[in-house]
């Protein structure tokens, strides 16, 4: 069995404490690039009146509620990774 060296044994133990990060940030980035581009499609379609407005009001405010959500998880995400446990 091959011994690892610190680079790899610190990168093992960062992907331990923290499972799957590159995934939650590629979900992240997924998600809010989803959220904008909605946002945009239900504004523009406020400004011209087309549709009802109770339903594109509704629907912009939950693409709104979509990157405020993910913005808040990718903040706690990236928080955790700026706080280094004491060994």
């Amino acid at each position: 069995m091959s011994k690892l060296n610190s680079e790899q044994y610190e990168r093992l133990r960062n992907e331990a404490k923290s499972p799957y990060r590159g995934l939650r940030i590629f979900i992240y980035i997924a998600f809010a690039g989803s959220g904008f581009i909605g946002a945009v499609v239900f504004f523009t379609r406020l400004i011209a009146g087309k549709g009802e407005l109770e339903s594109n009001l509704g629907n912009l405010a939950l693409q709104i509620g979509v990157l405020a959500l993910v913005t808040w998880l990718y903040r706690i995400d990236r928080s955790k990774k700026a706080v280094k446990p004491k060994n």
